[in-house]
């Protein structure tokens, strides 16, 4: 399939997030948005099809999950990850950050303890802290230029009573695809601790060549305590539309879950967001390699710019996401500066690595997915105020 990812489209005034959004953010609009975590790109034509053909029939009444959505779940994952599920594992949720904060209060009470592993993407901190748990930090340790989770530390945090690990698989903004090995040792720790876990896979599809995503459900055995969260949403560009799936094997766990949805009666029944939810997974494989292919070609690009460029700011290349995570500790400047250089003086609407914890300072979050012209424009404007500054 050939798609032009360079094609320009104009998302100002269209009540988006990532455009409309940045003078109540960043104080201006004069900046280039690589911020907010979704793509400038059309979404596939199978789902644009599949939405006009649904918008034809003029009623929008309540409306059931269909089979052949489930159907759908169910045939994604054996072929792109070779996790054969079942349909009754399958609750569907509004969204992967609700399902983060049902989770703390189906498998945890006030006051018990929840682990999140910074830096890592902020809703997993308020998920915990709202809930009024407490937090247990497992920081990854970053070494050689890549990170890796402290299981010695993970492990005292279970042993003090903490009772669900938010897992962020592939990570979010590091950008890490834990390994099959590193996967096992989570599992051996959640069984001897009795620790449930919540991975959020939603950026399981958005894997570069050379690396294999694991889902962690699919290493799990009868008895593991594990939910996955996953969507289409990051891997086709429909997060406003903010239907995902649960895959819970476990009984138990899957009606802890129902429950908390139940009790605040949160359901997402859009008939629009199911059609295109559907036929995302159902026919999109071609559009996500092409997709898939463009991000990678704009990550090394990027990458061979800042090594060449930039020795300034290290790149911690990604290994999934279209989201690179810049150090910018050599930089010399605190947060609130380095947050003026870049959008004061570059003009770039970035993530400030201090929003995603313990290991965030001296970092930002750049959003790749969008026109590469875009990228090389923001890396430029990066040299010429370094070298103003120097």
């Amino acid at each position: 399939m050939t798609v032009d990812f360079d094609q320009y489209i104009n998302r100002e005034q269209t009540s988006c997030v990532k455009f409309d959004g940045r003078q109540q953010y960043f104080g201006t609009s004069d900046v280039l948005p690589l911020w907010v975590a979704d793509m400038d790109f059309a979404v596939p034509e199978c789902v644009t099809h599949a939405l006009q053909t649904r918008i034809n029939h003029p009623v929008f009444g309540y409306t059931l999950y269909p089979e052949s959505l489930y159907q759908a779940v169910v045939d994604w994952f054996v072929r792109r990850h070779k996790w054969k599920i079942e349909r009754e594992w399958i609750v569907f949720a509004p969204g992967v950050v609700p399902s983060l904060f049902a989770a703390v209060q189906a498998f945890t009470k006030e006051g018990e303890g929840v682990i999140v592993q910074s830096p890592v993407y902020f809703p997993f901190f308020s998920a915990v802290t709202t809930n009024h748990r407490t937090l247990f930090n497992n920081p990854l340790r970053e070494v050689n230029g890549r990170y890796e989770i402290d299981f010695e530390h993970l492990e005292d945090c279970a042993k003090q009573g903490a009772s669900l690990l938010l897992l962020c698989t592939p990570h979010n903004p590091v950008g890490r695809v834990w390994r099959e090995d590193e996967l096992l040792r989570l599992l051996d720790i959640s069984r001897r601790y009795n620790l449930t876990i919540l991975s959020d896979d939603i950026h399981c599809d958005l894997v570069y060549s050379g690396v294999t995503h694991t889902m962690l459900g699919r290493l799990s055995q009868p008895g593991d305590k594990i939910v996955t969260t996953v969507a289409p949403n990051k891997s086709f560009n429909i997060p406003g539309l903010g239907l995902s799936a649960l895959i819970i094997p476990n009984l138990a766990e899957r009606n802890a879950m129902k429950q908390v949805f139940e009790r605040l009666h949160v359901g997402n029944y859009n008939p629009l967001s199911m059609v295109a939810f559907e036929a995302a997974y159902r026919d999109g494989d071609e559009w996500l390699d092409a997709l898939m292919i463009y991000l990678e070609q704009t990550r090394d690009i990027a990458a061979d710019f800042i090594a060449r460029e930039l020795p300034q700011i290290k790149l911690i290349k990604p290994e999934a996401t279209y989201l690179l995570w810049l150090d910018c500790r050599a930089l010399g400047l605190n947060d609130s500066a380095l947050r003026d250089f870049f959008v004061k003086g570059c003009k770039l609407g970035m993530n400030p690595g201090s929003v995603f914890g313990e290991g965030g300072s001296g970092f930002m979050r750049m959003n790749i997915g969008c026109r590469r012209s875009v990228i090389m424009e923001a890396l430029v404007s990066i040299r010429e105020n370094i070298i103003h500054q120097s």
